[in-house]
Protein backbone atom coordinates (compact mmCIF):
# COMPACT_ATOMS: atom_id res chain seq x y z
CA UNK A 1 0.00 0.00 0.00
CA UNK A 2 3.06 2.04 0.45
CA UNK A 3 4.15 1.91 -2.79
CA UNK A 4 1.01 2.56 -4.41
CA UNK A 5 0.13 5.98 -2.22
CA UNK A 6 3.99 6.94 -2.95
CA UNK A 7 3.68 6.14 -6.76
CA UNK A 8 0.02 7.84 -6.52
CA UNK A 9 0.88 11.29 -4.94
CA UNK A 10 1.48 13.82 -7.48
CA UNK A 11 -1.70 12.84 -9.33
CA UNK A 12 -3.16 12.05 -5.94
CA UNK A 13 -5.77 15.18 -6.22
CA UNK A 14 -6.78 15.01 -9.45
CA UNK A 15 -9.55 12.83 -8.06
CA UNK A 16 -11.12 15.39 -5.90
CA UNK A 17 -10.39 18.15 -8.58
CA UNK A 18 -12.08 15.89 -11.51
CA UNK A 19 -8.61 16.60 -13.93
CA UNK A 20 -5.87 14.64 -15.53
CA UNK A 21 -7.56 11.00 -15.90
CA UNK A 22 -11.12 12.00 -14.21
CA UNK A 23 -11.76 14.39 -16.20
CA UNK A 24 -13.78 12.59 -18.33
CA UNK A 25 -15.30 10.73 -15.51
CA UNK A 26 -19.35 11.04 -15.12
CA UNK A 27 -19.68 11.99 -11.01
CA UNK A 28 -22.66 14.24 -11.16
CA UNK A 29 -22.89 16.62 -8.49
CA UNK A 30 -19.20 15.81 -7.65
CA UNK A 31 -17.91 19.35 -7.11
CA UNK A 32 -21.09 20.52 -5.15
CA UNK A 33 -20.55 17.52 -2.72
CA UNK A 34 -16.89 17.90 -2.41
CA UNK A 35 -17.31 22.06 -1.47
CA UNK A 36 -20.50 20.65 1.00
CA UNK A 37 -17.94 18.40 2.56
CA UNK A 38 -15.24 20.58 3.19
CA UNK A 39 -18.03 23.27 4.56
CA UNK A 40 -18.70 20.62 7.02
CA UNK A 41 -15.39 20.05 7.98
CA UNK A 42 -14.16 23.74 8.88
CA UNK A 43 -17.66 23.78 10.81
CA UNK A 44 -15.95 21.51 13.26
CA UNK A 45 -14.60 22.99 16.71
CA UNK A 46 -11.16 23.98 16.71
CA UNK A 47 -9.26 20.95 17.83
CA UNK A 48 -6.44 18.96 18.64
CA UNK A 49 -6.50 16.87 15.85
CA UNK A 50 -3.92 13.90 14.49
CA UNK A 51 -5.41 13.40 10.74
CA UNK A 52 -4.21 9.85 10.06
CA UNK A 53 -3.30 9.00 6.29
CA UNK A 54 -3.37 12.68 5.88
CA UNK A 55 -2.16 12.51 2.34
CA UNK A 56 -1.64 15.21 0.26
CA UNK A 57 -3.70 17.24 3.18
CA UNK A 58 -6.37 18.01 0.81
CA UNK A 59 -8.98 17.59 3.56
CA UNK A 60 -6.30 18.18 6.32
CA UNK A 61 -6.37 22.22 5.41
CA UNK A 62 -9.85 22.68 6.48
CA UNK A 63 -9.70 20.81 9.60
CA UNK A 64 -9.09 24.05 12.51
CA UNK A 65 -7.39 23.94 15.71
CA UNK A 66 -3.95 22.43 16.26
CA UNK A 67 -3.03 20.02 13.73
CA UNK A 68 -0.64 16.98 13.54
CA UNK A 69 -0.55 15.19 9.69
CA UNK A 70 0.68 11.78 9.89
CA UNK A 71 1.16 9.54 6.74
CA UNK A 72 3.66 7.00 6.20
CA UNK A 73 4.12 8.04 1.98
CA UNK A 74 6.84 10.63 1.81
CA UNK A 75 5.95 11.95 -1.12
CA UNK A 76 2.12 12.47 0.34
CA UNK A 77 3.65 14.10 3.37
CA UNK A 78 6.04 16.45 1.50
CA UNK A 79 2.44 18.26 -0.80
CA UNK A 80 0.61 17.86 2.65
CA UNK A 81 3.18 20.20 4.40
CA UNK A 82 2.87 22.52 1.30
CA UNK A 83 -0.35 23.21 1.80
CA UNK A 84 -0.60 22.98 5.70
CA UNK A 85 2.54 24.65 6.46
CA UNK A 86 1.13 25.18 10.20
CA UNK A 87 0.09 21.68 10.84
CA UNK A 88 2.80 19.06 12.08
CA UNK A 89 4.14 16.59 9.79
CA UNK A 90 4.75 12.91 10.93
CA UNK A 91 5.88 9.83 9.16
CA UNK A 92 4.45 6.84 10.41
CA UNK A 93 2.86 3.64 10.42
CA UNK A 94 -1.23 4.79 10.95
CA UNK A 95 -1.36 1.37 12.34
CA UNK A 96 1.04 1.90 15.31
CA UNK A 97 -0.07 5.19 16.33
CA UNK A 98 2.98 5.73 19.22
CA UNK A 99 0.88 8.58 21.31
CA UNK A 100 0.32 8.53 24.61
CA UNK A 101 -3.19 7.89 26.04
CA UNK A 102 -5.13 11.68 25.16
CA UNK A 103 -2.54 13.01 23.28
CA UNK A 104 -5.06 14.77 21.17
CA UNK A 105 -8.84 15.85 20.85
CA UNK A 106 -10.02 14.47 18.12
CA UNK A 107 -8.88 11.66 15.40
CA UNK A 108 -9.75 12.34 11.90
CA UNK A 109 -9.06 9.94 9.01
CA UNK A 110 -10.06 10.20 5.52
CA UNK A 111 -10.74 7.94 2.70
CA UNK A 112 -8.55 5.35 5.01
CA UNK A 113 -10.67 2.95 6.86
CA UNK A 114 -12.50 2.39 3.77
CA UNK A 115 -9.05 0.29 3.08
CA UNK A 116 -8.68 -1.60 6.75
CA UNK A 117 -9.92 -5.03 6.25
CA UNK A 118 -12.04 -6.61 9.57
CA UNK A 119 -9.21 -7.40 12.12
CA UNK A 120 -6.50 -4.30 11.01
CA UNK A 121 -9.68 -1.85 11.48
CA UNK A 122 -10.44 -3.05 15.04
CA UNK A 123 -7.03 -2.24 15.99
CA UNK A 124 -7.28 1.15 14.02
CA UNK A 125 -10.38 1.63 16.76
CA UNK A 126 -9.08 0.78 19.47
CA UNK A 127 -6.06 3.28 18.84
CA UNK A 128 -8.11 6.02 17.61
CA UNK A 129 -10.27 5.73 21.22
CA UNK A 130 -6.70 5.43 23.02
CA UNK A 131 -5.45 8.76 21.94
CA UNK A 132 -8.45 10.53 21.43
CA UNK A 133 -12.26 11.11 23.10
CA UNK A 134 -13.33 12.07 19.23
CA UNK A 135 -12.93 9.92 16.11
CA UNK A 136 -14.30 11.69 12.86
CA UNK A 137 -14.02 9.26 9.87
CA UNK A 138 -14.84 10.75 6.57
CA UNK A 139 -14.92 8.10 3.48
CA UNK A 140 -16.94 6.83 0.22
CA UNK A 141 -20.52 6.44 0.23
CA UNK A 142 -22.17 3.58 -1.05
CA UNK A 143 -23.62 3.45 -4.66
CA UNK A 144 -24.94 1.14 -7.14
CA UNK A 145 -22.28 0.76 -9.08
CA UNK A 146 -19.92 -1.00 -6.47
CA UNK A 147 -20.36 -3.97 -3.95
CA UNK A 148 -19.99 -2.79 -0.19
CA UNK A 149 -16.61 -3.80 0.06
CA UNK A 150 -14.55 -5.33 -3.33
CA UNK A 151 -10.85 -5.52 -4.50
CA UNK A 152 -10.25 -3.08 -7.28
CA UNK A 153 -7.40 -2.44 -9.62
CA UNK A 154 -5.99 0.85 -9.86
CA UNK A 155 -3.79 2.00 -12.89
CA UNK A 156 -1.62 4.98 -12.63
CA UNK A 157 -0.75 7.64 -15.18
CA UNK A 158 2.74 6.24 -15.34
CA UNK A 159 0.49 2.62 -15.96
CA UNK A 160 1.19 0.83 -13.05
CA UNK A 161 -1.30 -1.40 -11.66
CA UNK A 162 -2.11 -2.05 -7.56
CA UNK A 163 -5.03 -4.13 -6.21
CA UNK A 164 -6.64 -2.19 -3.39
CA UNK A 165 -9.11 -3.60 -0.54
CA UNK A 166 -12.43 -0.95 -0.83
CA UNK A 167 -15.42 -0.56 1.22
CA UNK A 168 -18.61 1.75 0.49
CA UNK A 169 -20.39 2.92 3.27
CA UNK A 170 -23.73 3.96 4.23
CA UNK A 171 -23.69 6.67 6.67
CA UNK A 172 -25.96 4.69 9.30
CA UNK A 173 -24.03 1.61 8.83
CA UNK A 174 -20.71 3.40 9.58
CA UNK A 175 -22.12 5.13 12.39
CA UNK A 176 -22.93 1.70 14.12
CA UNK A 177 -19.70 0.13 13.02
CA UNK A 178 -17.66 3.00 14.94
CA UNK A 179 -19.88 1.92 18.07
CA UNK A 180 -22.26 4.99 17.94
CA UNK A 181 -21.73 8.53 16.36
CA UNK A 182 -23.55 11.47 14.69
CA UNK A 183 -23.42 11.42 10.88
CA UNK A 184 -22.37 14.74 9.60
CA UNK A 185 -22.55 14.05 5.91
CA UNK A 186 -24.55 11.96 3.98
CA UNK A 187 -24.50 12.54 0.11
CA UNK A 188 -24.23 10.37 -2.94
CA UNK A 189 -20.37 10.32 -2.80
CA UNK A 190 -19.02 11.14 0.54
CA UNK A 191 -19.86 9.81 4.32
CA UNK A 192 -18.70 12.02 7.49
CA UNK A 193 -19.41 10.46 10.90
CA UNK A 194 -18.11 12.13 14.27
CA UNK A 195 -18.19 9.24 17.37
CA UNK A 196 -17.15 10.30 20.81
CA UNK A 197 -15.76 7.99 23.40
CA UNK A 198 -17.93 9.26 26.27
CA UNK A 199 -20.95 7.81 23.75
CA UNK A 200 -19.20 4.43 23.52
CA UNK A 201 -18.72 3.37 27.14
CA UNK A 202 -14.89 3.17 25.35
CA UNK A 203 -11.97 4.28 28.09
CA UNK A 204 -8.76 5.23 27.52
CA UNK A 205 -7.37 2.31 27.23
CA UNK A 206 -9.32 1.95 23.96
CA UNK A 207 -11.37 -0.82 25.02
CA UNK A 208 -15.38 -1.30 25.53
CA UNK A 209 -17.45 -3.27 27.58
CA UNK A 210 -18.50 -5.02 24.24
CA UNK A 211 -17.17 -5.30 20.69
CA UNK A 212 -21.37 -5.98 19.25
CA UNK A 213 -20.61 -2.93 17.54
CA UNK A 214 -18.04 -4.39 15.04
CA UNK A 215 -19.78 -7.65 14.61
CA UNK A 216 -20.64 -8.32 11.03
CA UNK A 217 -17.79 -5.36 9.88
CA UNK A 218 -16.48 -7.41 7.14
CA UNK A 219 -20.73 -7.60 5.31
Amino acid sequence: MKEYYDTRAPEYDDWYLGVGAFTERNRPGWDEEVRELIRTLGALPAARTLDVACGTGFLTQHLRGDITALDQSERMLAIAGERVQSATLVQGDALDLEFRANSFERVFTGHFYSHLQAPVRERFLGQARRIAPELVVVDAASRPDHECEEWQTRVLNDGSRFEVYKRYFDPADLARELGGGTVLHAGSWFVAVRSRREDLGVSATGRSPSTTALDGAGR
